[in-house]
């Protein structure tokens, strides 16, 4: 099966705008082809605007999220690999989704833990 992250994504990101509220991405800045203001990254992560309001060409598409915005005054255009993303999320509220690593790489799930696989609960982290 294909990664539900992209799918996610895009649902998450509707419903925040629908609700007047403003979407903000939590990027893995270190990971491969991310391109964004290096000079804005903390910890090897950062928090981007992507608001109507704040971007332009703003594209989520399931191989990246891309647009076009201005840092400190700069224009600049950023992409971001869909499994870079690692939440998105209300401004206003912090209500979203954080997307973890476990089987969403795009491999075929068979249901069931395997032999050598270790059963793991479910985790929920706020972010904010």
């Amino acid at each position: 099966m294909t990664s539900s992250r992209p799918y996610l994504l895009r649902a998450i990101y509707e419903w925040i705008v629908d609700n007047n509220m403003t979407p903000y991405l939590l990027v893995d800045a270190t990971a491969d082809a991310v391109q964004v203001p290096t000079e804005h990254v903390n910890n090897g992560k950062i928090i981007l605007n992507i608001s109507p309001a704040a971007v332009m060409g703003l594209e989520l598409s399931d191989q990246a999220v891309s647009f076009n915005a201005r840092f400190s005054g700069k224009p600049m255009f950023v992409n971001v690999p869909i499994m870079a993303v690692l939440a998105i999320y209300s401004k206003e509220n912090g209500r979203g989704m954080v997307f973890t690593e476990d089987n969403d790489d795009g491999s075929p799930d068979d249901g069931g833990p395997g032999p050598e696989s270790k059963e793991s609960k479910p985790t929920l982290r706020v972010v904010k």
